[in-house]
């Protein structure tokens, strides 16, 4: 993968799998007008990429993950620039997740604000024992802006989102996984337990894993059970589910194409 970035580091392992990394420490990896648009340009070349079956998203150092927004760009905006910037980070979050290769962040420190929203907007979530989990929106008279009032209550239920968005309250990684927002806690480094999630996954059918992506966010609307069926009854002229099924009965390791 040949492209470069000023705010993040984009590179690829043998196993297909992708590591976004953002990268400014000395501002604690915080989300300004530059890394949402840098790492919308990356998503899309993960999404686009026929090499690339899944992705870490991660920061830079062991201090933050995306310690939030750039404070000092939001202090100036007005009422128009404000939804506008908004629905910015809104656009960049929801290419995360609406990725059909599986995306898992492996949170390392803080992951406040944006950064939590940034994390959420991932399929997975691994976080190292040092992680730290917030939204202090409410503390400077705002309100979680890039999606976190929408997906928050979809992954811990609405009474403990309203908790920790009205209270700005900072969890740390056991109560985070208690909680259900993160699917782990790294014994060691985040980013490689991460990657040993992807590999575990990556054993699948690509088009299966794709599909079940796709029908899990699909639920709770009134055309979940319809789009779960269609992909099922897709899925079952495929080359993977032949394969798949005849390597069961014949009690052998699956070869998948992805076809």
């Amino acid at each position: 993968m040949s492209l470069s970035f000023d705010t993040l580091i984009l590179d690829r392992d043998d196993n297909g799998i992708a590591t976004i990394t953002i990268n400014r420490p000395a501002k604690l990896n915080a989300l300004n007008a530059e890394v949402l648009e840098e790492l919308e340009e990356a998503v899309k070349a993960i999404r686009k990429d026929q090499q690339i079956m899944a992705a870490i998203l991660t920061g830079t150092g062991d201090k933050a993950f995306v310690a939030g927004a750039d404070i000092r760009e939001l202090r100036d905006l007005d009422g128009s620039a404000g939804q506008a910037t908004s629905r910015k980070g809104q656009q960049v979050m929801q290419l995360v997740e609406d990725s059909r290769k599986p995306v898992v962040a492996a949170v390392n420190g803080y992951a406040l604000g944006g950064g939590a929203e940034l994390a959420m907007a991932c399929h997975l979530r691994v976080a190292g024992d040092n992680a730290v989990f917030g939204l202090p929106e409410v503390g400077l008279g705002l309100i979680p802006g890039y999606g976190g009032t929408q997906r928050l209550p979809l992954i811990v239920g609405r009474a403990r989102a309203l908790e920790m968005i009205l209270s700005a309250k900072q969890l740390k990684a056991a109560e985070a996984l208690e909680m259900g927002l993160v699917n782990r806690i790294a014994e060691d480094n985040p980013v490689e337990a991460a990657r040993s999630l992807l590999m575990t996954i990556l054993e699948n059918g690509p088009l299966a894993i794709r599909h079940a992506i796709e029908a899990v966010y699909q639920s709770g609307t009134g055309e979940g059970y319809q789009v779960e069926a269609d992909l099922f009854g897709k899925l079952c002229e495929t080359e993977d589910f032949a394969e798949g099924t005849s390597a069961f009965l014949e009690k052998r390791p699956a070869d998948f194409k992805g076809k």
